[in-house]
């Protein structure tokens, strides 16, 4: 294992169990991203300052991120696994109300916290008990629940949201955030709680940029950093403007929510398949595939409209399914155990700093061009410039 101890556990639990909480974590972000920027347009009314607002967001989370190992080297992973899901369990039941525009941005940022601490636990607690099952496998097994839960999380979004209100699907994200804390209780996870020390400033300002720099230097770091960059760039983009796209274009909220559901498909069938795949043919192979191919499907939808495009938004989730299971696995190849904590919230930021980039070029193209569907522009471009680096010899 990692260098963190674990007192004790309860018999049979493994990566795996770990693996499995991707469940919770799928179903609740799903329903929550399926209404997520409609809230977002309901509040400032314009698609361009969504964009603006989602990317300052992404900062503030990055920046979250960066100072994750300072956290955990004060505080136990379980400790801090505990209060981050409790924190998205009671700030997303708030959310759901009709609550002023700024006590929703309050909330929303405090989510954000505790999503990014979560998303920074999960995959380091099933690097700690990988053993012999490695962590190809467990990533794959990990997505797998995430899409599971994922599938049925638009249709119930919508339908929250036709019979009340948009923010309303967010007591459903809540109630399935509390089934996972209450999930992870059972495993019976202990670790020694560390020794507050007191916080100098200076010193931990030091230590990040010093862990930053370290990350950088090592070999295969920044591949990895800009092949993860570049999958969640493509993610935000999607996550944040189809719906968005769906509804300009004269569809219903039933129509995005079955575009979203379909989207899910892919994931599913090709979760499990991948990881034979990755062993097979290599890693690179189907990421350059994967970004090649959303570079291609993104360049026809800036143009295309009505039902084709709709199947356009469908079908370039396979080239997302081909990816999934494999945009971090650079990272762990890269890291030993022992590196993989202290270098892992430097290496989050990709996952964050592309929800900064990429919105903020998204509104810039709305401005420029005057329509939603310019931000495919920008999408074509980042799929072409990661395939390409995912299959660069340097």
């Amino acid at each position: 294992m990692a260098k963190d101890k674990y007192i004790s556990i309860k018999s049979g639990v493994s990566g795996f169990s770990f693996a499995n909480l991707g469940l919770f974590t799928g179903f609740a972000d799903g329903i929550y991203n399926a209404v997520y920027s409609l809230v977002l347009m309901e509040i400032f009314m314009n698609s361009a300052v969504v964009g603006i607002y989602v990317g300052i967001y992404a900062a503030f989370c990055m920046v979250v991120g960066l100072f994750a190992n300072e956290v955990l080297r004060r505080f136990s992973k379980v400790r801090v696994f505990y209060f981050s899901m409790l924190m998205l369990a009671i700030c997303y039941a708030m959310m759901s109300f009709s609550i002023r525009p700024s006590t929703f941005v309050i909330l929303d940022y405090t989510t954000g916290i505790a999503a990014t601490l979560v998303g920074v636990l999960i995959p380091l607690f099933m690097s700690d008990f990988s053993g012999n099952i490695g962590m190809a496998r467990l990533n794959s097994r990990y997505h797998l629940w995430m899409n599971v839960g994922a599938l049925f999380a638009p249709m119930i979004a919508v339908a929250i949201a036709e019979q009340f209100d948009n923010r309303a699907a967010f007591f459903a994200s809540a109630l399935i955030y509390l089934a996972g804390w209450m999930a992870f209780k059972l495993f019976r996870i202990m670790q020694e709680d560390k020794k507050i020390k007191p916080v100098n400033p200076r010193r931990t300002f030091r230590v990040l940029w010093k862990n930053t720099i370290a990350f950088f230097k090592k070999p295969g770091m920044p591949r990895a950093y800009a092949v993860n960059f570049g999958y969640y760039a493509l993610r935000a983009m999607r996550y944040l403007y189809v719906p968005i796209v769906v509804i300009e274009n004269g569809f219903s909220k039933d129509t995005l929510g079955w575009v979203l559901t379909l989207g899910i498909i892919p994931y599913l069938i090709l979760s499990e398949l991948m990881a034979k795949l990755v062993r097979q043919y290599g890693k690179r192979k189907w990421l350059f595939i994967g970004f090649s191919s959303f570079a291609v499907f993104s360049a026809l939808a800036t143009f295309v409209t009505g039902f084709p495009l709709l199947a356009i938004f469908v079908m370039w989730q396979i080239s997302g399914a081909l990816m999934e299971s494999v945009h971090d696995l650079l990272f762990f190849d890269a890291a030993k155990k022992t590196e993989q904590t202290k270098f892992y919230g430097v290496f989050r930021t990709s996952v964050n700093l592309p929800n900064i980039i990429a919105p903020i070029l998204g509104a810039f193209c709305i401005t420029t061009f005057g329509g939603t569907s310019a931000v495919w522009v920008v999408t074509a471009l980042i799929g072409g410039i990661s395939a390409l680096l995912a299959v660069a010899k340097k």
